[in-house]
């Protein structure tokens, strides 16, 4: 292979490595919003779950443990 086919095949896989570096970074930040909005609704089902406990808690006429 002579140095101009080896700068090429190089370049080609420096396109190729960047692409996915595209790509891979392109998922990475879809993945990092999903989990926000995971994270959110987990908040909201936590506040919904200390709502129900301090709501029971005031039916049986106790202290919340």
């Amino acid at each position: 292979m002579d140095f101009d086919a080896r700068i090429e095949a190089l370049a080609a896989r420096h396109e190729a490595l960047t692409m996915n570096l595209e790509l891979l970074s392109r998922d990475h930040e879809d993945t990092n919003r999903r989990v926000a909005r995971l994270l959110t609704a987990i908040e909201g089902l936590a506040r919904v779950a200390e709502i129900h406990e301090r709501r029971l808690t005031d039916l049986e006429g106790g202290e919340a443990k």
